[in-house]
Order: C-alpha cells, then structure tokens, then sequence
C-alpha cells in the first residue's frame, strides 16, 4: 500500500505557510480544513494553503508537495489514528469514534491519490466553484534516477485539467537577478 508524506525540496514552504509542515510527516489533502470559510475572504498564508497545501498529520502544517511512499498496514493504521485525534482535539469532534469514521475517509482519499510509482510527487490546486471546493492533482517526475533534489529538477506534470496560471520561471530568475 502506498500513502503520502510531506516533503520539502527547497525552504519556500517557510516563507509560504503557517504554519509549515515538517518534511517527512503523514499527510492528507486537507480541504476539510476549509470547511465553513470563504475561500474568497482567505488571504496571504492562509489562502496559499486553500490554493496548494496539502496538510501534514503531526504539526498540522502546510505543504507544496507530497510524495507517494510504501506504507504498512500498521502505518495506515497509525495515520487514521493520528488524524482522528487531530479532530477531536483541533476541529472539535464530537468523539473519537465519529473522528475515525472521518479520518477514515480522508486515508482512503489520500490513498486514491497514490497510483503513481512511489517516489512520485504529487502537488495540489484548489478552488472554489459555486460554494464548492475542487480539487486538482498533478504528479511530478524527477528527471532524472538521481532522486529529488531540487525544485526544478522536474519535467513531467500530469493534470486531468490544463492550469490557468502561466508562470514564466526564465523572466522570474531574471528580474529576480537583476535586482
């Protein structure tokens, strides 16, 4: 079986999120977060979350990347376990047991998001259409068999919708450079 962990290619999360998740945590996608806010309202950190965070289970943190890894069926169980308390005690469940249920759930969703081969990253792009969230998720290759190293070391992206954004890293370096 295969879940997602977070992981932190360069420190960008830190300046990104708040809080930031820690590399190397269980992570679920996290719209559940969201849940009762308006994402139009949701500014600065917060919004970056909403728009492209997946949530770290242990810190209850932010991340821009996941990465597909083997896992147990003790570690799934570990992870349902871990969440379920994080909703107790952080979003106020009723109870454990209605937590497990919704935990549940949220594993079985990030485990649906796992059908690359492990070591693939996966990112996330949320929005918000007609008071619903939607979800989308591209996965990442490295280019090479060197593993991931840095941020832009990748090539390959997979999304079942094209983005809207256009984002022009050359002309970014180079303003970036030239101040």
């Amino acid at each position: 079986m295969k879940l997602l962990r977070t992981i932190a290619l360069d420190p960008s999360d830190t300046f990104v999120f708040d809080p930031v998740a820690e590399p190397g945590e269980w992570a679920v996608s996290g719209a559940f977060r969201f849940w009762g806010d308006d994402p139009n309202t949701l500014r600065g950190k917060a919004r970056s979350a909403f728009r492209g965070g997946f949530l770290g289970l242990k810190s209850w943190g932010w991340s821009t990347l996941v990465e597909v890894v083997e896992a147990t069926d003790n570690d799934r169980a570990a992870v349902v376990d871990l969440l379920a308390q994080r909703l107790v005690d952080r979003l106020g469940a009723p109870d454990l047991a209605t937590a497990r249920q919704a935990a549940e759930e949220e594993v079985s969703f990030a485990e649906s998001l796992c059908n690359e081969a492990t070591g693939a990253l996966i990112a996330v792009h949320r929005t918000a259409e007609g008071g619903e969230i939607r979800e989308s998720f591209r996965a990442l290759r490295s280019r090479g068999k060197s593993g991931h190293k840095r941020a832009f070391a990748f090539m390959e992206a997979q999304n079942d919708e094209p983005s809207t954004e256009d984002v022009d890293l050359a002309n970014i370096t180079a303003e970036h450079e030239g101040k």
